[in-house]
């Protein structure tokens, strides 16, 4: 019983992989603290979505939808809600899951101890790209409209998510200009 266990968990070890940074697994949104989430952004609260299309079509989209011609498409976007002017900022963040594959190693290392080159080094350890939207929201009046202190919390979270719906169902931007 005692070998069959060890032989067990043997195999089960050099068939793993063991996840040296895992990416966070977001469904649907997320508010957070923009510093809490990656290293780097403003310490506000985020309204965060996992970006399954291709690098810039955030951009390509803002600037279309809001017609800024390329001019400050990252800050201070402006849009109104029932009468009052609010202010985003996004930003376009990639945080990779890395892996250590043990199998690769393993074979490796039996090359090696066969007095052989190693063949899988490229495969030691995989990476996956993951991408997010991060979305800042400000105002005249309030400094984090995303805060849980915020007045405007319920109605700017309502106009992000369908910000974001409209973005991830759109395919050619320039719909939205005929909406």
């Amino acid at each position: 019983m005692k070998k069959a266990l060890f032989t067990f968990l043997v195999v089960a070890t050099i068939q793993s992989c063991i996840p040296l940074r895992i990416a966070p697994k977001i469904v649907d949104y997320k508010i957070t603290k923009g510093k809490k989430f990656k290293r780097g952004l403003p310490k506000r609260q985020m309204f965060v979505f996992e970006d399954p299309k291709e690098a810039s079509a955030f951009y390509n989209y803002v600037n279309t939808k809001f017609r800024l011609e390329h001019q400050n498409v990252y800050d201070d976007i402006p849009f109104v809600i029932n009468g009052t002017q609010y202010f985003f900022a996004f930003y376009e963040i990639e945080i990779s899951g890395k892996v250590l594959n043990l199998i690769p190693i393993v074979l490796d290392v039996a090359l090696l101890n066969a007095d052989m080159d190693p063949m899988f080094e490229k495969a030691h350890s995989s990476k996956r790209e993951n991408w997010y939207i991060a979305i800042e929201v400000y105002s005249d009046m309030e400094n984090d409209c995303l805060s849980k202190e915020s007045l405007s919390i319920g109605l700017v979270l309502n106009y992000l998510r369908v910000l974001k719906k409209e973005y991830l169902f759109t395919h050619n931007y320039n719909e939205i200009l005929f909406k």
